[in-house]
């Protein structure tokens, strides 16, 4: 959505514009990018996108790997 340069909507000038979500997976502990974060195998179905059905893996999404928190503090 394009925004003026105040942050508001500019088909009404009058609501803030909200940022989209990030893509975020539902094994994920953080978003891409983020400091202290990286990619990581999916622990729920070993890095191969499937479960042992068959199936396409929830916590991945099917793509064998999840965004984990490395960093400590």
């Amino acid at each position: 959505m394009n925004t003026d340069n105040n942050g508001t909507n500019p088909t009404d000038g009058h609501h803030p514009v909200t940022p989209a979500a990030p893509d975020l997976k539902p094994g994920d502990e953080a978003e891409p990018g983020t400091p202290g974060a990286a990619e990581d195998l999916c622990e729920t179905c070993g890095g191969s996108g499937k479960l042992a059905n068959g199936k396409t893996c929830p916590e991945c999404e099917g793509t064998g790997r999840v965004m984990r928190g490395i960093g400590g503090g």
